[in-house]
């Protein structure tokens, strides 16, 4: 008879304060993350703490701070060195847990302790929270575990997951900038419209002349700005709100946004070339811990960041099931670079293609890094025109009757 597999409860953890004396009669003191009083005095007898006081101070929650892909980075290497060092798996819970600054991050990693110390496996402990611990993180910690090389698997993620996060910073670097920029000459403009050009408005209503026309369409500007403000307020609120919402719920209008934003000019180019890094390091990393080649293509299919190459990387695995070599399946999907595909085709003939591919991620992260520094540097002049177009005609336009008013006496 089949047993079904156990489900690991997670355990509530709280804060616990408490005080002491030492092997030596001195007075201590600390806090303790843990889910029962028990637990805490157990670790301080192991420490040989007379204890005087145990008080609970509160519960472990989403206020203790938000998990970030850095403190699990943080954490994988803590563990690589720990195991490297000879300590075991769960005493190096407990080290990393209490060297751990953000309280939520140390009681993750003491929920992990609980449920390895009730049987579980790392691996099988990384999977019950699948909100931190990606698909590659726990197939790469399993690799570790059937092949004693644990150390070696958690140092590969926490380097796979250093390069991914300075990926992913540069991209965001590519998007936000010239967005926030747009974003300042906006509202800029927004306030000269509505708070500086009324009271030129009003000035000008006494000198009885005909305004030049620059200053008739900046002051109509200004009177619908006036008026409707509010209105494109709540539009823009709106529009980015169902946009969000519609990313989020719906597979399709999300694909249609992921190939827009792959042909915006320049940008387009830079989200393209993450994607391709993203993939290459991603299956790298999977199929050198050992992976099966169709499983890390799995994962890396989640790790592309765009729906667009997720549905190639998807018929990719398809057709590598079937028999089909990479580099052939990459080709045909007609999206990779054909660098990136011959550089597989060789890795794959030569028998090292997570050498191969960490080469291409290594040439794409580098090819990012370069558009993004360009994107930058020609975004400066052309955002300091736009908003002296922008600042200076409307400032020009009312002025230009007191110019007239000026030459006329």
């Amino acid at each position: 008879m089949a047993t079904r597999p156990r489900k690991h409860q997670k355990v509530k953890l709280y804060r616990w304060r408490w005080t002491g004396l030492g092997p030596s009669g001195r007075k201590v003191g600390g806090e303790i993350i843990a889910p029962r009083r028990a637990e805490v005095e157990k670790i301080l007898s192991g420490q040989k703490i007379m204890t005087k006081q145990i008080r609970r101070k509160s519960g472990i929650g989403g206020g203790m701070g938000k998990i970030k892909p850095r403190d699990i980075m943080l954490f994988a290497r803590q563990m690589a060195t720990m195991i490297r060092a000879g300590v075991p798996v769960l005493q190096a819970f407990q080290v990393v847990a209490e060297s751990l600054k953000k309280p939520a991050m140390s009681a993750l990693v003491q929920q992990l302790m609980n449920e390895v110390a009730a049987g579980a496996s790392f691996s099988e402990a990384l999977k019950q929270h699948p909100e931190h611990f990606d698909a590659l993180f726990a197939n790469m910690v399993a690799a570790g575990e059937q092949s004693g090389s644990l150390d070696r698997m958690l140092e590969r993620v926490a380097t796979y997951k250093e390069k991914m996060e300075s990926l992913k910073s540069r991209v965001k670097k590519a998007l936000w900038y010239p967005a926030a920029v747009i974003m300042v000459g906006f509202g800029v403009t927004a306030l000269l419209l509505i708070k500086v050009v009324p009271q030129f408005e009003s000035l000008f209503q006494g000198f009885g002349a005909e305004l030049p026309a620059m200053t008739r369409v900046t002051i109509s500007m200004s009177e619908f700005a006036q008026q409707y403000w509010w209105w494109g307020l709540l539009g823009a609120v709106a529009f980015g709100v169902l946009m969000r919402m519609g990313i989020k719920k719906s597979n399709a209008f999300r694909y249609r946004v992921h190939a827009l934003s792959l042909r915006i000019p320049v940008i387009g180019d830079i989200l393209d070339k993450s994607s391709v890094a993203r993939y290459s390091r991603t299956l790298a990393t999977t199929f050198g811990a050992g992976v099966p080649l169709v499983e890390a293509l799995e994962t890396a299919k989640g790790a592309a960041g765009n729906m667009v190459y997720e549905r190639a990387i998807a018929q990719i695995r398809e057709d590598v099931a079937t028999g089909q070599q990479l580099n052939f399946a990459m080709r045909l999907s007609e999206l990779f670079p054909a660098l990136a595909v011959q550089m597989v085709g060789i890795g794959e003939e030569a028998g090292s293609l997570d050498a191969m591919l960490n080469r291409v991620a290594d040439y794409y992260e580098e090819e990012v890094d370069n558009k993004v520094d360009t994107l930058t540097s020609l975004l400066e002049p052309f955002i300091i025109v736009v908003l002296g177009v922008l600042v200076g005609g409307l400032v020009v336009s009312m002025y230009l009757p007191i110019f007239e008013l000026g030459s006329v006496v």
